[in-house]
């Protein structure tokens, strides 16, 4: 057990020094996610003029969840992959005693110990500005909710990660990215909370990985009435579905490597 925690700790240790590099870069990254602080102000003039279930706070309130939400569970491993691959430079890794997959985690977890500090300032600098939107969430739905973004980044990091193995057959595996971004971008409640959806629509969205991602969390963290135990058995699945999903395909690929792309 000493050896494996003395791994992950050099391991982390190494990205966390990378990442810290380009700490100026990952704050320009962080404002390049605003889009959610953008889609409040039209919310929560909508909300003034009519009645969508959410007042003008309430509002605020979510769009200041989705943008810290997305903070953590942003995952750009697709491209990183594809550029390996076709580069042939995942060859050097296959000769680790390490699974190349673990290599992007710790990138992936050190950048957000590094954007940890930006979120911080930026939460005080929103409850600044607007003061109305302050609230302290209850401490067990704090808690849950930590527990539910890591779910949420592993289910990111899965999806994202099984889509990038299709680096092996084509060498535009970031386009199936793309595509999923649209529904993503629609569905996973960034551009509007699920509660302003049609009931009928919502109901099957809410079977999809989509809202758990973004949506499910940050209603939580809102205090948004959600089922919870529904969500966390679902959010499970997902992650189960996409690993056996990943796996079979990592094997498949390998037999279709060739050490300079696929």
């Amino acid at each position: 057990m000493n050896w494996l925690i003395k791994k992950i700790i050099t391991l982390l240790s190494v990205y966390y020094a990378h990442m810290l590099e380009y700490r100026a870069e990952i704050f320009f990254w962080i404002l390049s996610g605003c889009l959610p602080i953008i889609l409040m102000g039209v919310w929560i003039e909508a909300a003034n003029n009519s009645n969508f279930g959410l007042n003008a706070v309430e509002f605020a309130r979510y769009f200041f969840c989705v943008f810290q939400v997305r903070q953590f569970t942003n995952v750009w491993v697709i491209w990183e992959f594809e550029r390996e691959v076709l580069e042939g430079r995942l060859s050097f890794k296959l000769l680790h005693p390490l699974d190349p997959a673990w290599h992007h985690v710790a990138r992936h977890i050190t950048e957000k110990i590094t954007r940890f500090p930006f979120a911080i300032l930026l939460t005080l600098l929103f409850f600044t500005l607007y003061p109305r939107a302050f609230w302290i969430p209850k401490i067990h739905n704090f808690l849950l909710t930590l527990v539910i973004v890591i779910l949420a980044f592993s289910l990111r990091f899965l999806i994202q990660y099984t889509f990038a193995l299709f680096a092996f057959w084509t060498e535009r595996a970031s386009a199936i990215e793309q595509f999923w971004s649209l529904a993503y971008v629609f569905l996973s409640g960034i551009t509007a909370p699920l509660d302003v959806f049609p009931t009928a629509i919502r109901d099957i969205v809410m079977w999809t990985p989509f809202p758990y991602t973004v949506y499910f969390p940050a209603a939580l963290l809102v205090g948004i009435p959600i089922n919870i135990i529904r969500g966390l058995l679902i959010m499970i699945g997902w992650n189960i579905i996409f690993f056996i999903i990943n796996r079979w395909l990592w094997q498949k690929g390998l037999q279709k490597y060739s050490g300079m792309g696929a």
